[in-house]
């Protein structure tokens, strides 16, 4: 009796010391996914924020593109304006340049008729072959004289409406220059927020960036965590594949967590697989689909009325707790000295089949 005390004792330690490794692999496993959940929440928030800062930087950018078409389109109308300026400048001078002449020949004329005005009437009758000659010179120099004085009084005309014309143009060069440095100053502001909007959303894509690369080592951290875990105390690997236990090609081929199985769970993931296996042996598997991750199985398999235990058996649903999902595997067959043979998908989250002897301690069994 007392020997037997002994061996029970000692199996007893051996028991708690595998479910102590266990649970502190648990707890590593559960701790580094509590950070890994909070660096995802904290990656989304800077994922949105960037989004956001994105989208006010591509609105930024289209009003720029807005007040650039308005400056080249003002800049267009202010060099049309400039050119026409130019050419009314030069109109006018060549109105000025025909009126100064025109003045030049009226002062001629009129120098003319004072010299004549000296001469008697009658001493220009008297040099004039006849009285109609006289008459015909007096008609002449009045004529000149009138005709000088319309094409003055036309050439005035013309200038003024010209420099008319040229100061309008000044107030609309005045007017369209004051826009297009409104609108400048407007394109100058609206850069220097873009630059603003852009360096915060560069700021929050290093930060993705950062907690991107955090969560990859502790997914990897966590890995390993899992694997201690699901190793029970210890594992030996006896097979590995692309496909084993007899999971159907059309789900251990296509692409991990590209379809769905027949019991609502994607496929090539640990739960797809010991969900046909619980079917390939002829047992009732339910439809776990929306409530299937691996850890879940012991609740929704006892709210369909399927047992669960601590006590290993062939031809059930080991699951252990390890990781942020944790892991279901088929028990092939139960071995001596607490060791247990199963079979699995996912063991080293790639989406591969194994098999492996490990320590049936700590784990739930789901009796379907």
């Amino acid at each position: 009796m007392k020997k037997l005390e002994k061996v029970t004792a000692v199996l007893l330690i051996g028991v708690l010391i595998s479910s102590a490794v266990v649970s502190t692999h648990v707890a590593q496993a559960q701790s580094i996914d509590e950070k890994i959940k909070a660096l995802e929440n904290q990656r989304s928030q800077d994922q949105d924020n960037a989004s956001i800062l994105g989208g006010q930087a591509k609105d930024i950018q289209g009003q720029i593109s807005d007040l650039q078409t308005q400056i080249a389109s003002i800049q267009a109308q202010i060099d049309g304006n400039v050119a026409k300026q130019n050419e009314l400048s030069t109109q006018i001078e060549a109105a000025q340049t025909k009126l100064d002449e025109q003045r030049g020949l009226l002062s001629a004329n009129i120098r003319a008729m004072y010299i004549e005005g000296d001469i008697s009437p009658l001493e220009m009758i008297a040099s004039s072959s006849s009285l109609s000659v006289f008459m015909d010179k007096q008609e002449y120099r009045d004529r000149i004289k009138d005709g000088i004085s319309d094409t003055m009084d036309e050439i005035e005309r013309l200038k003024k409406q010209l420099d008319d014309q040229k100061q309008e143009i000044v107030r609309v060069l005045a007017e369209q220059k004051t826009l297009r440095g409104n609108l400048a100053s407007k394109e100058n502001e609206a850069n220097q927020k873009l630059a603003q909007t852009n360096q915060n959303k560069a700021e929050f894509d290093k930060a993705v960036s950062s907690k991107t690369s955090q969560i990859a080592s502790l997914r990897a951290e966590q890995l390993a965590a899992n694997r201690k875990a699901f190793s029970g105390g210890g594992s030996q690997i006896i097979s590995s594949g692309v496909s084993g236990g007899g999971y159907p090609d059309k789900w251990a081929m296509a692409p991990m967590d590209s379809l769905v199985d027949s019991w609502g769970l994607y496929n090539r993931e640990c739960v797809s697989y010991t969900a046909w296996k619980v079917y390939q042996s002829g047992k009732r598997m339910p439809y776990f689909g929306g409530r299937g991750n691996a850890n879940q199985w012991p609740s929704t398999a006892r709210s369909f009325g399927i047992a669960t235990g601590s006590e290993p058996r062939a031809q059930s649903v080991a699951v252990s707790y390890a990781g942020p999902y944790g892991h279901t595997m088929w028990v092939e067959e139960v071995l001596g000295g607490g060791k247990i043979r199963i079979s699995e998908y996912n063991f080293n989250v790639d989406g591969r089949y194994s098999e492996r002897i490990i320590s049936g301690a700590g784990l739930t069994y789901v009796y379907f």
